[in-house]
């Protein structure tokens, strides 16, 4: 488990099993929108990466709040980022600017953090029950 009753197991947020799975679904948005029509660039693409940036940056600002609440505000932050992503996946694919094995590849690696995110916000709210 990734907390313990001071809710920091770990010694940095890198070391969380969640950031790790963000980071990686951040690098690999970067990579698939560069493919984006050039005319996206201030649009989806633009979209697209601050929401998966948010995943990532939002885990790490909530790693050091002193507060289960906190920590627990920034990780509902992240999850709402996530969920945002899972629309531009969708979009991307309808709109034919991935194709569907792009598709299932970010959708599997979102779908691997959304649990593990979960996972990670649960035992800090349990946590903050003992």
């Amino acid at each position: 488990m990734e907390v313990n009753k001071n809710n920091n197991s770990s010694r940095s947020f890198k070391e969380l099993d969640c950031w790790q799975q963000a980071h990686e679904f951040v690098k690999n948005v970067y990579a698939v929108t560069k493919q984006f029509p050039e005319g996206e660039r201030f649009g989806l693409t633009s979209q697209f990466q601050r929401a998966a940036v948010s995943i990532a940056a939002n885990i790490c600002e909530g790693y050091r709040k002193l507060s289960s609440a906190d920590k627990l505000r920034f990780l509902n932050i992240a999850q709402g980022s996530l969920e945002e992503c899972r629309y531009y996946i969708i979009l991307s694919l309808d709109i034919e600017y991935i194709n569907q094995a792009t598709y299932d590849n970010l959708e599997s690696l979102l779908c691997k953090t959304s649990w593990t995110l979960n996972h990670y916000a649960e035992a800090i709210n349990n946590n903050r029950r003992k």
